[in-house]
């Protein structure tokens, strides 16, 4: 069985000697074996450092691959191997834009759990502790290969696919459950849920949320919130992509700093309107290339998250691999322009969980003229002084941003909850 090859501990010299002996082997296996990327590096060549092939090589795009999916049914020809050497199909969420179908070998999948498992000892997991998944199981990558990976390690776990909020609730207390993974959003409104109902979250013996999903789990104030709702339990942050795997960690000295598993990719992190590298502490897009997923690989794909890569030296946790400031920042198609100012979705995230009287909120972005314009509904918890909270965010959003945010109050219970990844920003284009 393939298993993952720990970076953890490694020198960064030695990260990028394997990741390039890695890449050329990636690249030899899947020219001319893998259609999609013969027809697009068919004339590669071999070069002496990562930052050759970062000339050489065209970027990946997700526009790339849905074209040729749709053009392909159902699968695309990004497929190294006969259609029989496939074991496990998995879906995109379809959040952006078409649902993208990926396969996964038996060796592939191996190592994908394989990585998992890496993330998990990152997370000080231990043989005592049990876990509880509040994930719907839908066809998209989501936790499923984290479930595998507490498989794979022979520790208690409680797959909660169908269950009401009330009823996970009563499963976490049942069982024992001392980790949960969801979404942060998910963790929010399960301890919203328990307060609703009286449930003492004291009695609880969770110790650990793993969050995947959005970027709230490096955000202090939503991270804050959930830590609150959860007396003696903390936030762990993770992300990954269904086309691409499970991606980072959170540094393991502190929270707000995703590391990037480097021994199963090799990352880049660009000027989305360039292309150029931008320099450590920059924002830019997070470009990666899938370098053990031989069977339907990915070479230098455009992500769409946006990153601050911190500069290459000894992290605070002993590790080398490439550190995340702030872990994922935004996309870059959410990031949108209000008269003149980048707004990021995670700053208004951290703006809004400041004020913990919020319960929920819902972003509307008014496109119908040529200056794009931003209001914010609010819901909140129990009767408060309604005027005064829209004073406080607004004055927040104008010492923040210098920008003019009109924020409206709305009834309890009329926006609404998410369990998996929250789509709180609303386009109005008519």
């Amino acid at each position: 069985m393939a298993s993952a090859v720990s970076f953890m501990n490694a020198p960064g010299v030695e990260i990028q000697a394997v990741q390039l002996r890695k890449l050329r082997g990636l690249l030899e296996a899947i020219v001319p074996a893998n259609p999609f990327y013969a027809r697009k590096i068919a004339d590669w060549t071999p070069a002496a450092t990562l930052e050759g092939y970062s000339l050489g090589l065209p970027l990946t795009t997700r526009h790339e691959l849905v074209k040729d999916r749709l053009a392909n049914p159902p699968y695309g020809t990004n497929l190294t191997f006969p259609l029989e050497a496939y074991v496990r199909c998995h879906q995109t969420s379809g959040s952006t834009t078409i649902p993208i179908r990926w396969l996964d070998t038996t060796e592939s999948w191996n190592l994908i759990v394989g990585n998992w498992v890496q993330i998990l000892e990152a997370a000080s997991i231990t043989p005592k502790d049990r876990f509880f998944f509040a994930f719907s199981f839908g066809p998209f990558l989501g936790f499923w290969s984290a479930l595998e990976a507490v498989i794979r390690l022979g520790y208690f776990c409680f797959p909660g696919g169908s269950m009401s909020s009330l009823a996970r609730l009563q499963a976490i207390l049942d069982n024992g459950i001392t980790v949960v993974c969801c979404t942060p959003t998910y963790a929010q409104h399960l301890g919203e849920v328990a307060r609703d109902k009286q449930i003492d979250l004291s009695k609880s013996r969770v110790r650990l949320f793993i969050v995947a999903g959005e970027s709230g789990g490096s955000i202090p104030a939503t991270r804050n919130r959930i830590e609150k709702l959860w007396p003696g339990a903390t936030v762990f942050d993770h992300h990954g992509m269904t086309e691409v795997g499970p991606v980072t960690y959170q540094c393991p000295a502190g929270p707000g700093v995703l590391h990037i598993l480097e021994s199963a990719y090799w990352p880049e992190v660009i000027d989305p309107q360039t292309g150029q590298r931008v320099r450590a502490g920059e924002v830019g897009e997070l470009v990666l290339t899938t370098l053990d997923r031989i069977g339907s690989p990915l070479v230098r794909y455009r992500t769409g998250d946006l990153v601050k890569p911190r500069e290459r030296q000894t992290c605070a946790c002993g590790r080398h691999e490439l550190a995340l400031e702030g872990g994922i920042l935004g996309r870059t198609d959410d990031m949108v322009v209000v008269r003149g100012v980048n707004v990021y979705p995670s700053q208004v995230e951290e703006i809004v969980r400041a004020h913990p009287e919020v319960a929920e909120y819902r972003v509307q972005l008014d496109c119908r003229q040529a200056m794009i314009d931003l209001s914010l509904e609010v819901e909140t918890k129990g009767s408060l002084d309604g005027p005064a909270l829209e004073a406080r965010l607004a004055g927040a959003f104008k010492t923040a941003l210098n920008l003019r945010v009109p924020v409206r109050i709305v009834p309890p219970d009329s926006l609404p909850r998410f369990e998996m990844k929250a789509q709180r920003w609303v386009r109005i284009t008519s």
